[in-house]
């Protein structure tokens, strides 16, 4: 970042705008369409990434919809659906400090080859492990936690790491498609989970997750990019350095922002996913392949939402492009939990995905324009700690709740909170900053 660009950005905010924020005039987007959608894979470096990222997050989808199948076939309730998921994501969470000083103190593509490496290992040992028929949902939850703590440590340096790949103005190209490329695997993982499942069985899908790994480390063998000068040398202080960066996010009104959005998506609007299997089995009753649909739902509408967010979206003002996106995944959580029959199930989740994307992509992209490069690695990883760390909380509530009031109201009632939440944002007029 040039000196001129980091006194702009150390204008955006000050210690004690927060309490009182206040929208500093935004730029005029440059016009987009359909034509720029694509423009990031025009480099090299981004379309490997990108490549390889596709066919792993594939493979961890197949995963993430065969845990919650197993765990609920093994007990039958859904507590422990939201005990795994807490399982998932907490770890991650504790690690989250940990893993934006790594992202900044070392490089990032070393870092992903590591913990990539890592959780293939524990992909390929949870096949084993159900291979050799051990049927304990604490065995299958525990690989799950220790798969968490290198999720920690991998997180802010993926986020971190395509800012690195693509100039700056091809930024919200690159982390929409980036956005893209998960949101296309969760349309295809849970549907080859649910296929695999039906037609295999447990073991192989693990095993698809393992061996996915393959695609994402030679992706990051490939990749050449040139080494940041501004990495922090010496002996780190974790702790020391997680505080420091809170100081410096509450100098970004922007940032804040999108933290709170994050913790509140987190909260109310992600757990869903997690009880997709319970709206399977107890609401809907359908089969194993048609609840690989209902997860796959969501990716497909990221997909049929991408060519927009990523073209004609580059044209908005972020936090038009947010406020809308962030309505319709509300209302459409809404409709999905009032859904009358599995197939309007469906079609409230593809509008949930397209709204998904819209409101990660924008999150993601203020975040990459807003920090300092220095900070980029453990400012990624707070934001993302807003996130790992309420959605294993709302999956615990949520499961608890499900348990108690049925799925239809437990999901009725977090899209209702999480449009309260927007409606609080907006009437603060704090999504404005996002446009700083």
């Amino acid at each position: 970042m040039t000196e001129t660009a980091r006194g702009q950005a150390a204008r955006e905010g000050r210690p004690g705008d927060d309490a009182a924020p206040r929208a500093t005039p935004a730029p005029t987007p440059e016009k987009r369409g359909l034509r720029d959608a694509a423009r990031a894979f025009h480099h090299r470096n981004f379309a490997l990434f990108w490549t390889g990222a596709v066919l792993s997050n594939t493979g961890t989808w197949v995963q993430n919809v065969t845990v919650p199948f197993v765990v609920f076939q093994l007990t039958g309730s859904a507590g422990w659906l939201g005990v795994a998921g807490f399982a998932q994501l907490f770890p991650a969470w504790l690690m989250g400090p940990l893993g934006g000083v790594v992202a900044d103190r070392f490089p990032r593509r070393t870092v992903l080859l590591v913990t990539q490496s890592a959780m293939a290992v524990l992909a390929l040992a949870e096949a084993a492990v159900w291979a050799a028929g051990v049927r304990n949902a604490v065995v299958i939850v525990g690989i799950v936690a220790v798969s968490g703590v290198v999720a920690g440590l991998n997180i802010p340096s993926w986020q971190a790491f395509v800012s690195e790949l693509v100039p700056r103005e091809d930024l919200l190209n690159a982390v929409t498609l980036n956005s893209a490329q998960f949101n296309a695997s969760r349309a295809f993982g849970p549907a080859l989970g649910g296929i695999v499942l039906a037609t295999s069985g447990v073991t192989w899908a693990f095993l698809v997750n393992g061996l996915s790994y393959v695609a994402v480390i030679a992706a990051l063998v490939l990749i050449r990019v040139p080494v940041i000068a501004t990495r922090r040398t010496g002996r780190p202080r974790v702790l020391a350095e997680f505080a420091a960066t809170i100081r410096y996010t509450r100098t970004k009104p922007g940032i804040v922002t999108c933290i709170l959005v994050v913790i509140a998506l987190g909260l109310f609007g992600s757990p869903v996913f997690t009880l997709l299997v319970v709206f399977a089995d107890d609401v809907f009753g359908v089969g194993r392949g048609l609840y690989g649909l209902l997860g796959a739902a969501l990716g497909l509408g990221a997909i049929l939402g991408t060519p927009v967010v990523a073209g004609w979206g580059s044209g908005l003002l972020r936090s038009r492009l947010i406020t809308g996106a962030l309505v319709v995944y509300g209302a459409s959580l809404m409709a999905f939990a009032l859904a009358p029959g599995y197939w309007w199930g469906v079609a409230a989740l593809l509008v949930a995905g397209a709204g998904y994307l819209a409101v990660a992509s924008t999150l993601n992209t203020t975040l990459q324009l807003l920090v300092d490069e220095e900070m980029r690695g453990k400012v990624l990883a707070l934001y993302l700690m807003g996130l790992t760390g309420t959605v294993p909380l709302g999956n615990l509530a949520q499961g608890w709740l499900t348990e108690a009031i049925g799925p239809r109201p437990t999901v009725l009632l977090g899209g209702a909170a999480f449009l309260a939440v927007v409606l609080w944002l907006g009437s603060r007029r704090r999504l404005r900053l996002m446009d700083g």
